[in-house]
Parts: C-alpha cells; structure tokens; sequence
C-alpha cells in the first residue's frame, strides 16, 4: 500500500492548534518506525509519502517515511486554500497514492469514498482526521470571538469532508458522539482512536515519583481562549485561597496576567504568577512536574492532553467533566462541575492538604496513561489506514 499524509499547511507555532500539529509530527515518527520493523520482518512493499513544506521537514523527515517538500507558502491563504481543494489531489496521483491521510480533517473536494484515481482506475481512498468540532461550539457560545465568515468556512469544509470522507479517525468516543450529531449517517465510518501521549520527560535531579519532591504550589493550565475558562481557573483558585488552612500559590501556564479575566482580591492575587508561553516544552514540564496538584477547568475539548501530561509527570489532577475529559480522565483525577467553583476549590484543598490521597492519585494516573502509549496507537492507525 502507498499512504500519502498530507502535512503540508502544518507548521509549528502556526495556526490555533499545536496539538493537531505535535499529533501529526507523533503519528508520522511512529508509522515510520512501524514500517521500519515491517522491513525487517518480512519483504515489505508498502510505503509511505509526506508531504510537507521548508519549515517543517526537521520534525516530519523521519526514518521509514519518504518525505516530499511542497514549493508553495504555508502561509499563504490564498494557496492552502487552492491546495486544500485541488492540489493536494495531484500529488496523490504523482505519488500512486492508494491512500492519503488528512491529519487536519479537511479533504479536497471531490466524491464521495474517493478523492480521484491512479493509472489503472483504481481509486484513491482517503482518510481525515477530526480531532474536535471547536468551530461549531464557538458558532454557538461565542459567535462574536472569531471572524465570522472564516469560521463560517471552517464548518462548512469539516461537514463536506466528514460527509465525503472514506474514513474518519477521531480521538474520543465523545467526538464520535459530536460529529455524529452534526453530520448524521457518518457512524459507521467513524473509527476512534485515541491519542498517543508525547514524551515529557526532562532533565531534573529530583524524584517527582508518587509525590516525592514536589513544591508547595499548585499549577493550572489555561489559555486566553474563551473554551479554556481562565476567569473559572482565577476564581476556584480565590476561593481555595479562603478556604484553605495554608492555601499554596498558584503559577498559571497560558496567559500573561490575571486583570483581563478576573478582579482577584490583593491577597488571593499576590499569590499567583502567570506564565503565557515557555520557549521550551520541557520547562513547561519542569515547571508542571514540581507542583502538588494540577487544575484543568475546560469547557471543551476532543482529547484533552494537559491533564493526562501532567499524569505522565506525577502530578495528581483536578478536571472538568465535560466533553471528553471525563472519558480520557477516568478515575484517575477529581473530575469537578468547571462552574461549581467551591466543590473545585474544595477538591484542591483535598489534594493538597491529604498525602495519602495524594499518592493514590498519582497512582492511578500512571496506570491510567497506559491506555494511551504510542506502541499501541502506531499498530492501531497501521490498519485503520489500510482497511479498504
């Protein structure tokens, strides 16, 4: 089989998503060395084909791949939009693609169950992922937060290529659920896989095991997105801060202060920095791994990586229950109603204040990641993409 994975628009640091990109740039390492210990195996005729763009090939030119750079601007609008719809079609056929995987979810247009065919008629079958429907909620909750028209054009290419795709890979069964209500009679094309999680380990001398070495503060992560809750993130922390015996300072990950969110009151406020980006992704996890409690309060969210991140590095985790999170979570964190703020709150004084329950979390955090490993996911994805 010849699999082509179109990765020419992604970019890193580009776009609204660098988890679609951090997935993709996974995925292509991991079904590289799938292909690697095919060969090894056994006589292997199958390959795969990349394509990608100048600022991306350090991460996507792996071993087990070949890697095909694209001449066009990622940047360019105009030109991914025309690649989007009809170039991207071309090099499928160049390439003798019996299948092109879409990591974006945006298919060309074109029939449905096939984008096209190769020398011989046979036909090209295509397979998209649809990592979330962000764009539909935003439609509905904060329909003034994006530009209209290119949200308007957002939804409208993820239900042509949800409906024409040969194949749908998405990460959760609470995306099947979504997808499957905004384009009905998609079920049995829909095949959920979840996520693999990325390594976040990072050079540090010591012991962040079952809550060894931790420092006294709590850690959340948010953004200036209005799905992220950052105002629910402030106001669990200031009532924490009143309830707790010897309330810890709160470090913030993903905005830059508190006044565009929240009015906290000085004392609450002078206990809580706020970091909006890290250069490096292992000082965002030097700075996660050392906390005594993780709070992950999101409205919205396909996968939801952060709270099973923070599992990876040892950190007990309190988390929405909505969307997909109790689904990913399971019973390996304190799931919390994200607008009850005192049941929050009170969740974080149990953590931080109840060593052994401290410790059975952990526990079972590192138990529950299992479920997620990329040894699994690589064989997973391997025969999605060639189920004809």
């Amino acid at each position: 089989m010849n699999l082509v994975i179109d990765c020419f628009k992604l970019v890193k640091g580009a776009g609204k998503s660098i988890g679609i990109y951090n997935l993709a740039k996974s995925m292509t390492e991991h079904l590289g060395e799938h292909m690697l210990k095919l060969a090894e195996e056994k006589e292997n005729s199958d390959t795969i084909i990349v394509l990608g763009n100048a600022h991306n090939r350090q991460e996507f030119d792996v071993p087990g791949v070949t890697f095909v750079e694209i001449g066009g601007n990622p940047f360019n609008k105009l030109y991914c939009i025309l690649w989007e719809l009809l170039l991207v079609k071309k090099y499928a056929k160049r390439y003798q693609a019996d299948r092109i995987l879409f990591p974006r979810g945006y298919r060309p247009v074109g029939k449905k169950g096939s984008i096209g065919t190769c020398k011989g008629g046979r036909k090209i079958r295509d397979t998209v992922m649809i990592h979330d429907l962000i764009p539909f909620y935003y439609h509905k909750h904060y329909p003034e937060f994006f530009n209209k028209l290119e949200n308007a054009y957002i939804m409208y290419r993820m239900k042509v290529s949800i409906k024409k795709a040969d194949r749908i890979i998405t990460g959760s069964e609470y995306s099947k659920e979504d997808i499957m209500d905004k384009v009905p009679g998609c079920a049995g094309r829909i095949h959920v896989i979840y996520d693999g999680l990325n390594d976040v380990s990072f050079q540090d001398g010591k012991d962040k095991s079952a809550g060894k070495g931790k420092e006294d503060y709590i850690v959340a992560m948010t953004s200036g997105l209005p799905h992220k809750n950052a105002k629910g993130v402030l106001e669990v922390y200031e009532a924490y801060y009143k309830k707790a015996v010897h309330p810890l300072p709160l470090k913030v990950i993903g905005i830059g202060d508190t006044s565009a969110y929240k009015k906290m009151e000085a004392e609450a406020a002078a206990h809580v920095e706020c970091c909006k980006y890290f250069k490096r992704f292992d000082e965002m996890c030097r700075v996660a791994a050392g906390a005594k409690a993780y709070l992950f309060l999101s409205y919205m969210e396909g996968f939801g990586f952060p709270p099973l991140e923070a599992m990876q590095l040892g950190v007990p985790v309190v988390c929405s229950d909505r969307s997909s999170l109790p689904e990913v979570v399971a019973d390996a964190g304190i799931l919390v109603n994200p607008d009850d703020i005192g049941q929050a709150a009170c969740a974080l004084i149990k953590i931080t204040e109840e060593k052994a329950f401290r410790e059975e979390l952990i526990r079972k955090g590192y138990e529950n990641i299992k479920r997620f490993s990329w040894d699994s996911r690589a064989d997973l994805y391997w025969k999605e993409l060639c189920n004809e």
